[in-house]
């Protein structure tokens, strides 16, 4: 899992590097499949339930699961770039959302609280805590800084296959839900909007965005669970130029 997750920081840092006004989803997604396979491994949302593509990106105020197509990225933009990957039967996943040159104020600070909020929810994911531990810490950073995190969608497990138990809200109170132990791997991912925590579905089945149209932010890293902090298996060695999480 841990060399599955090391190419997965490496999928997201080159589609940081080729994120520039100008390029499509459905380009930076190519990509990403050819720069997976090249490795030995393969995209695991694709072909998973259906889905179509390799990545999931969305922009501005899709939260997740937007497939790549004609979306034509701009300056300003927000662009959340997820990636799974299967190598020798084993799942690593993992998200970031980018700033596309110049964003305003809000959505700088939005991006500013995802990271904050991660890592605070990472913090607690450690052999004897709760998953509401986790759930109850991304919430305090998320909607103390005046957002909302999105009730509808979870983290969860991930190992032998891309969603197992436990569900990992990104609310909840400390000290309930399952016990954390030695040897559990957690996709932790904060899913915040700038304004309400709403969403809905589209037409495609897939891509969820938020119902008042304000500005999200996904961040995920799989960890795992370990006497002390957890090890994040997908954390970049080389930071892109766009800034990935340490």
């Amino acid at each position: 899992m841990a060399r599955a997750g090391q190419l997965v920081a490496e999928t997201i840092a080159l589609l940081g590097e080729a994120l520039q006004p100008g390029i499509t989803t459905s380009e930076l997604d190519r990509i990403a499949d050819e720069f997976i396979r090249d490795h030995g491994a393969v995209p695991t949302s694709k072909g998973y339930r259906g889905y179509p593509a390799a990545t999931c990106i969305s922009p501005n105020s899709m939260v997740v699961h937007g497939i790549p197509g004609g979306h034509r990225v701009e300056d300003g933009d927000l662009i959340s770039v997820d990636v799974g990957i299967t190598l020798e039967g084993l799942v690593a996943d993992s998200a970031y959302t980018y700033a596309v040159g110049d964003v305003d104020d809000e959505s700088a600070r939005l991006l500013e609280v995802g990271k904050q909020a991660i890592e605070a929810g990472i913090e607690q994911a450690r052999a004897g805590n709760r998953v509401g531990d986790i759930s109850h810490a991304v919430q305090e950073i998320v909607e103390g800084a005046g957002f909302s995190v999105v009730r509808s969608l979870v983290g969860h497990g991930v190992g032998r296959s891309y969603h197992e138990e436990p569900q990992v809200p990104n609310f909840g109170e400390p000290g309930r839900g399952p016990l954390l132990q030695t040897g559990m791997t957690l996709a932790i991912e904060p899913m915040i909007t700038a304004g309400g925590p709403d969403v809905y579905l589209h037409d495609d089945d897939w891509s969820i965005s938020t119902t008042d149209g304000s500005m999200a932010a996904h961040f995920e890293h799989t960890v795992a669970i370990q006497d002390g902090p957890a090890r994040i298996l997908t954390r970049a060695k080389t930071p892109a130029k766009a800034g990935l999480l340490p």
